[in-house]
């Protein structure tokens, strides 16, 4: 920072094991990717590679270490794993990622249809060798997803071997709002057993972001961030943002 504020909420020094900035990278170049790094590497602990994206991006090694030299972890999306899951092409896409050295993986089941059992078994096999994402279940036959049994998916989605779980907003379940699972787990954050730290948010929106951090703080997680929000978001984190400001940093105190 370039003058020193003592009162700014604290932030944990990379790597972080929470207050995670997730940058997706819908297909910046080599150069970009340049420029991105210079300015918010401090700010941003993972770059997702987003849908399919790194089956097309020209200079794809070259890239990756720029992110690696920043000190940023970037792996790719869970669509690229729909992709291969659904050709039964596992093999082929341990090879993928062995060639390019990803530490980190996302699975999800967004496009296509896995029972319960199948998901785990892929989060377990594949925690053997990597550090899995995952993206849980946010559809359910019958059209409607309770907090109670999201919150059973994420718990059993942990013990399979997941690191962190991403949780994303759907028809069947809202995340924001007065009665949406995030102001639902801040309120009753004594009666489940989910740690919140393992939990990421999906949070493109400006909005999303000020109603996380005013709702868990700084050191919430958050994901789905643009190249050109990262710094903006990081304000917010710190209270340096007028939505922000007056829930993190607390008022002088005068002493006659």
């Amino acid at each position: 920072m370039n003058f020193n504020l003592p009162f700014l909420p604290q932030r944990a020094e990379k790597p972080r094991s929470s207050g995670i900035t997730i940058m997706t990278d819908k297909g910046l170049s080599v150069r970009e990717a340049e420029n991105f790094t210079e300015g918010n590497a401090p700010y941003t602990d993972f770059v997702k590679m987003a849908f399919g994206t790194s089956l097309l991006i020209p200079s794809l090694e070259s890239k990756l270490n720029i992110y690696r030299g920043a000190g940023i972890i970037p792996y790719f999306g869970g669509t690229l794993f729909e992709v291969f899951a659904h050709r039964e092409a596992m093999d082929d896409y341990n090879r993928y990622l062995d060639r390019y050295g990803i530490e980190y993986l996302e699975v999800s089941d967004s496009a296509i249809k896995l029972s319960r059992e199948t998901k785990l078994n892929h989060i377990n096999q594949f925690s053997a060798n990597f550090q899995v994402i995952s993206q849980v279940t946010n559809m359910v036959e019958g059209g409607h997803l309770s907090f109670d049994k999201w919150i059973q998916f994420a718990e059993d989605e942990l013990q399979a071997g997941a690191s962190h779980i991403i949780i994303k907003e759907s028809a069947q379940m809202p995340l924001y709002g007065k009665n949406g699972l995030a102001a639902y787990l801040a309120a009753n954050a004594s009666n489940h057993t989910i740690d919140l730290n393992r939990v990421i948010w999906d949070a493109s929106q400006k909005s999303e972001q000020i109603e996380l951090i005013n709702l868990f703080g700084s050191n919430v997680n958050l994901y789905n961030i643009a190249s050109f929000d990262v710094i903006a978001l990081e304000t917010k984190r710190l209270g340096l943002h007028s939505s922000t400001l007056l829930k993190l940093i607390d008022k002088a105190e005068h002493t006659e």
